[in-house]
């Protein structure tokens, strides 16, 4: 089984918090978000994961040093590849070209799921959708009576079905997706400006290939502030029955309360912690009361009120009673 992240893009609607990291590496109850991904995948497929393909922009030697060390942890072999341009979803996934071949799963690393991801690795594909409220702004899948897929609709103007595509597809054959994906390409076949994966996914089951839909339990999006302040609270009940806090916790005068993640060497004092916030490695908090919020790596708070918030990594807070958004290497003084 191969496993391929296609992440190229810096994620605009969640800066400031992407200026200095892409998306999929900023953190959500303590690990990065394309780690909680694979490491959910990989889990489902014990000692069977053989690559981990990340599919990224310029993003520097250190997050491919990251990622390359994520797909090792899990004992995969990893594979970085590049996208230099924005062309769309099949054009992203092409761009792994070389790991396209025998079983493989695409997953998108925008997003968090909670969801069973076993499956009968003898059908063609699988393609995981979840019921949305306003379809029009994913893709869509329509099924038959047997609960094939029937047709793939991007983006629909209009009403034609409510299951989206959530973002992650499994395939038997990674040469068949391949083979579809170039032919996108070299015939310029675009849907909306750019080369869609929807349209290789026709061109397959027009040749009577056939994908069954996945489940998703809970689909958490992680595009913007807020969306990451839910899906951490979300990934916390998800695990409130492991250990979150790092036994090098400081804690003086203080009240944590659970489900929380505090990371290495934090120092907590004259506080009260949580529900379901999150504190990275070596931050200090000093006389705060912190809720629902997500705190990254080498911050200090002190003398705050914070709720719903997201401070960056290297920040440093000390004020009055707020919602913030505060990026990395930021001060803020009241």
């Amino acid at each position: 089984m191969k496993i391929i992240i296609p992440m190229a893009g810096r994620g605009s609607r969640l800066r400031p918090h992407t200026l200095t990291v892409p998306k999929p590496l900023v953190p959500v109850a303590g690990k990065p978000i394309v780690q909680r991904l694979v490491e959910d995948l990989a889990d489902s497929f014990k000692n069977e994961v053989e690559e981990i393909a990340f599919i990224i922009g310029d993003f520097g030697e250190q997050v491919e040093k990251d990622l390359l060390d994520i797909a090792k942890n899990l004992g995969a072999k990893g594979s970085i590849y590049h996208q230099d341009q924005p062309l769309g979803t099949a054009h992203a996934i092409l761009c792994a070209k070389p790991s396209l071949s025998g079983n493989v799963i695409i997953a998108f690393a925008d997003t968090l799921f909670k969801a069973n991801f076993s499956f009968d690795k003898n059908e063609d594909g699988i393609i995981w959708t979840q019921q949305v409220e306003d379809p029009s702004a994913y893709g869509v899948v329509q099924l038959d009576d047997e609960g094939y897929i029937v047709e793939f609709i991007e983006k629909p103007e209009t009403f034609v079905s409510d299951k989206a595509i959530v973002g992650i597809y499994y395939f038997k054959d990674g040469e068949n997706l391949k083979n579809e994906l170039q032919y996108l390409l070299d015939n310029n076949i675009k849907d909306k400006g750019e080369f869609q994966l929807t349209n290789a996914l026709e061109n397959m089951k027009a040749k009577n290939l056939k994908f069954r839909p996945g489940i998703i339990e809970e689909w958490l999006d992680c595009g913007n502030k807020d969306a990451v302040v839910y899906s951490n609270q979300r990934v916390l009940e998800f695990n409130k029955n492991k250990t979150l806090i790092d036994k090098s916790v400081t804690t003086e005068n203080s009240i944590i309360i659970p489900p929380c993640f505090i990371g290495e060497n934090a120092v907590i004092s004259n506080s009260i912690i949580g529900p379901h916030v999150s504190i990275g490695h070596n931050t200090i908090i000093d006389n705060s009361v912190i809720k629902n919020s997500v705190i990254q790596n080498d911050t200090k708070v002190c003398h705050a009120i914070l709720e719903d918030s997201m401070l960056g990594n290297k920040a440093d807070y000390n004020g009055k009673p707020t919602i913030i958004s505060l990026g990395d290497y930021s001060n803020y003084r009241s």
